[in-house]
Formats: structure tokens, C-alpha cells, sequence
């Protein structure tokens, strides 16, 4: 893009070109370290400090690249791989930043804030946020076979059939993973981010 353009993220904010490239460079090293060490919530990007919902959107993204869909989930071989958010989004422009321009398993990614009456089953990725705790049950009905990735922040989430919770415990995100709920789902899920969760309902290893 020539020098002095602007465009514009996917909240219809606009963006110049040098501001694009300081983000991008900013995203990319801040994914590196979530991909690499699973950090928590002190860790910093490069450029100051990383906000919460800045982790939570790169795990979001990540989450993208460590899950398999299968065929019938899109409408088509170049549909893109949408990320709904439902609820209060705390998350600003950090997710749209994040995704602007991305390719995960050669599809494009976008972002939709999306209402609990719409068609959620629209999205591959659904995040629900804390605003909408009392409707958990009713959300993960409507989903209930389809092929939906459901992530979440509240306690409890993967005890009611939610598929991936991100915790935060002793000032850390953890990640959490309903395994049943995810193969319910007909998802695949990496073994690389299973070895950076706790699977939900799994036994504790014996301690010598």
C-alpha cells in the first residue's frame, strides 16, 4: 500500500499504513511467545505492556491454527474461518489487528460480534463472553453436533459442555479443554496446544 493511505480494520476504524506495520510487527512477536511458552498476563510484547484481552486474542487466533474442521463446517473450499463474539466484547480492535490480512489453513479470517438470537452456527470459532454466563446453557444447546469451536472465560464452562475455557490462575491464562465436547463437535484439536492444557474431566498423574 503507497505511503500515506489509509484503510480501514474490521470495527470500520481507520488505520494508516506505518500504523498497520507497527501492529502487525507487534502481533506477530506477541503470537511467537503465546505459541512458544504459553506466557501469562505479565508478560510484554515489545511494546509495553500486554493486555489481557490482547492475550486472549492471540490465543483465540493460535486456537485457530491448532484446530481441523471438518469439509460441511464452511460454505465453501475458500469460505473464511469466522470468529464470532458474543456478549460484551472487551476485547476493542486487538482481535481485528490481530487477524487483518491472516491466512489459517489457507482460508482468510474474519471477525463478527454476533447477538445470542443470530444463527451462531454461521461461526467456526465462537467466543462467549462473560456477559452471557446465565445463557450458557441455551448457547451450547442451539450449538449442540455442530461443528462450532466454543471458548470462554467462565468458571465452569467446560463442566457444562464447553469445549475450551481460558483461566486465569495465579495472575496467568490457562487453558482448559473439554476433549468429549470437542470430538462431539467433530474437531480436531493439536496435540501440541492438548500439552499446554489442562483436559478437563482427566485424572491427576500420581506424584511419586
Amino acid at each position: 500500500m503507497p505511503m500515506g493511505t489509509t484503510e480501514s480494520n474490521s470495527a470500520g476504524q481507520p488505520v494508516g499504513a506505518g500504523g498497520w506495520r507497527r501492529r502487525r510487527r507487534r502481533w506477530s512477536r506477541l503470537a511467537a511467545v503465546v505459541c512458544s511458552f504459553a506466557l501469562g498476563l505479565t508478560a510484554r510484547g515489545g511494546d509495553g505492556p500486554v493486555s489481557e484481552y490482547e492475550l486472549r486474542a492471540t490465543f483465540l487466533y493460535n486456537f485457530t491454527k491448532f484446530t481441523d474442521w471438518p469439509p460441511d463446517a464452511f460454505d465453501s473450499p475458500r469460505a473464511p474461518i469466522v470468529i464470532g463474539i458474543v456478549g460484551e466484547d472487551l476485547f476493542g480492535t486487538a482481535i481485528d489487528d490481530l487477524v487483518h490480512g491472516e491466512l489459517v489453513h489457507n482460508r482468510p479470517l474474519i471477525v463478527k460480534r454476533v447477538r445470542p438470537e443470530d444463527d451462531l452456527r454461521g461461526c467456526q470459532l465462537l467466543y462467549i463472553s462473560f456477559s452471557e454466563k446465565s445463557r450458557i446453557p441455551a448457547l451450547l444447546s442451539e450449538l449442540n453436533g455442530s461443528p462450532v469451536l466454543t471458548v470462554s472465560e467462565i468458571d465452569g464452562f467446560c463442566a457444562q459442555g464447553g469445549m475450551i475455557n481460558l483461566l486465569v490462575i495465579n495472575k496467568s491464562l490457562k487453558i482448559e479443554i473439554n476433549q468429549e465436547a470437542v470430538g462431539q463437535a467433530r474437531l480436531q484439536i493439536s496435540a501440541k496446544l492438548l500439552k499446554l492444557a489442562r483436559i478437563f474431566g482427566a485424572k491427576p498423574k500420581p506424584t511419586n
